[in-house]
């Protein structure tokens, strides 16, 4: 007899929780540093992780004390626009109460790092005061929505931005526990069998989930990386319709090789008022068929390689009630961000800043936090962030911009054309010291690395090519490295698997090219591979399609011969 299949923790926990409340409202009476496990969990759907100073660990440990714990809070800004006074508001919490910088992610919203247990309440507070909320920033349900970042403007961008924001209210959790808990909201009596959340029920999405937006030909935001992924495409000053794309993820577990990232894949096409439903359809599929048992097989994208997109179309069209029109066919023609001088409508500019790794931090030498605060204070800009982590000033005029400029300059700070592209298009996420699943370096090293790489480019005259390498310190793969032309995944302390051959349109994966290679000998690895590229390409051939091209065991067999 096949033994009975047993729920996760994080399962229980959640069903436990009565909606999201846990014990949190109690625990924050208690007289401590920190959260129990089953609180951390459900703090998660409420848009925070309990960190701690992993640089202090072992210090702290040989002297008798706990961790150094804190929160990372982590905002929802749909499509990542907010104003001036929004971002204002996140600049003082993080001199207030957080570490004096501000992280861009790469779902196009702010995290707060170093906030103390006994200031999250007054943090979230002053976050909402300024209409932004945390909720849906973590946790097992639709994370923040995101889009394309580009300033466009007119009645199609608005009706899309519309239908973003409609889907927003849709599947954003239901639950009185967050305005209970941090905003002084009246208490619900909960009583057995009560209802909270019609589209999660009690114990929400088996993990979480991702949509993201783009106007077709325009793939900046990785769109194929999400859950779903939806395409709108344009009938004049109309929204013709979305493409939907399902299944997309990038985490994996390194020691499992049955775990792997994922593109999500053409699904179906849909007029702007089916758009909701059948999202929420997909939704629901998920909820109520994906793994609740193993969380690291628990991601729609397994459930869509296992049951296949026919069985997922089906139980979708039975949900809704009627068939699913066919995807169309897209053709995408640029995914890089959207840096530098943009020219708006009328007399409108937009500047587009390159953020390295997003985090907006003074120096002694480079002056970015301040800077962006007087800019903020005197101009009063639009502020989009983007999901490369970098950040475009809009509806400016061209003056302002020559004097925004001009003050960048002063800060120390690097406007995004004087950049080579192999900087500029790089990420890498946080890792150490304050991500618990870090086990390498990645923020913390990838500007020495990246200007490593951006050296040896310039010495095979490859310096103004557009090679897109990301890093990221496990294999969850936050920054999308699997997804870049090169990609470094950490494996082991200074050790990072190496993968090669993603395409720049970000529709093709990366593939495995070799393991463990130490961050010193990252650049003087990849060098031969560098210069076969430059010797071998064809006319417009990008890094990632030659590697293909030409085949990793051939690429690898070129190391040994060098070696």
């Amino acid at each position: 007899m096949e033994k009975e299949k047993k729920l996760s923790k994080v399962e229980t926990i959640k069903q436990e929780s009565r909606f999201l409340r846990g014990t949190i409202a109690e625990a924050l009476q208690e007289d401590s540093t920190h959260f129990s496990e089953e609180n951390v969990q459900v703090l998660k759907f409420h848009g925070m992780y309990q960190q701690d100073d992993r640089d202090l660990r072992r210090q702290l440990k040989q002297e008798g004390k706990e961790r150094a714990y804190s929160m990372m809070i982590r905002a929802r800004i749909p499509g990542g626009i907010l104003s001036a006074d929004q971002y204002l508001q996140f600049d003082k919490l993080s001199d207030q109460y957080g570490n004096q910088t501000m992280r861009i992610t790469t779902r196009q919203t702010f995290q707060l790092h170093g906030i103390l247990k006994k200031n999250i309440k007054a943090t979230l507070k002053a976050i909402n005061d300024v209409l932004i909320t945390t909720l849906g920033g973590c946790g097992d349900q639709v994370r923040n929505i995101v889009s394309c970042a580009a300033p466009h403007e007119g009645p199609f961008y608005d009706k899309v931005r519309a239908d973003l924001l409609a889907l927003v209210d849709a599947v954003s959790a239901k639950t009185n526990a967050y305005h209970e808990i941090w905003l002084d909201g009246e208490k619900v009596e909960f009583s057995e069998g009560q209802t909270e959340e019609p589209l999660y029920g009690e114990t929400y999405l088996p993990r979480k989930f991702k949509i993201a937006f783009a106007y077709e030909g325009d793939n900046c935001a990785d769109i194929f990386s999400n859950d779903i992924a939806i395409v709108a495409h344009r009938d004049g000053d109309d929204v013709a319709g979305y493409t939907l794309a399902i299944g997309g993820g990038m985490g994996r577990t390194a020691a499992d090789k049955n775990t792997r990232p994922f593109l999500a894949q053409p699904f179906c096409f849909v007029e702007p008022s089916q758009l909701i439903d059948v999202c929420k359809a997909i939704i629901t599929v998920q909820r109520d068929y994906g793994n609740r048992y193993e969380r690291k097989f628990a991601r729609m994208k397994y459930l869509v390689a296992e049951r296949g997109l026919d069985w997922f179309r089906e139980e979708t069209q039975t949900r809704l009630g009627y068939d699913l029109t066919p995807p169309r066919d897209i053709v995408w023609t640029s995914s890089h961000d959207h840096l530098g001088r943009i020219e708006g409508h009328g007399d409108k500019v937009h500047l587009g800043l390159f953020i390295e790794n997003g985090r907006i931090k003074d120096t002694e030498t480079v002056k970015l936090k301040s800077v962006l605060r007087e800019i903020m204070q005197t101009y009063q800009p639009t502020v989009r962030l983007t999901t490369q982590q970098n950040m475009i000033l809009c509806d400016l005029t061209a003056e302002q911009v020559d004097e925004i400029e001009a003050k960048l300059h002063a800060a120390g700070v690097l406007l995004a054309d004087e950049y080579r592209p192999v900087v500029s298009y790089s990420m890498a996420c946080v890792s150490m010291p304050t991500c618990g699943l870090g086990i390498a370096e990645s923020e913390r090293v990838m500007p020495q690395i990246i200007r490593d790489f951006e050296r040896a480019l310039k010495d095979l005259g490859l310096q103004d090519d557009p090679i897109i390498i990301r890093m990221t310190g496990c294999a969850n793969g936050c920054a999308r490295p699997y997804i870049a032309e090169i990609g470094f995944v950490g494996r082991t302390i200074g050790k990072y698997d190496v993968f090669l051959g993603a395409n720049i349109a970000g529709t093709r994966l990366n593939q495995l090219f070799k393991e463990q290679v130490p961050a010193e000998e990252l650049v003087s690895t990849l060098y031969p591979v560098l210069r076969a590229y430059r010797d071998e390409r064809q006319d417009g051939e990008g890094f990632g399609d030659y590697c293909v091209r030409v085949g990793l065991d051939k690429l690898q067999e070129r190391l040994v011969t060098v070696s």
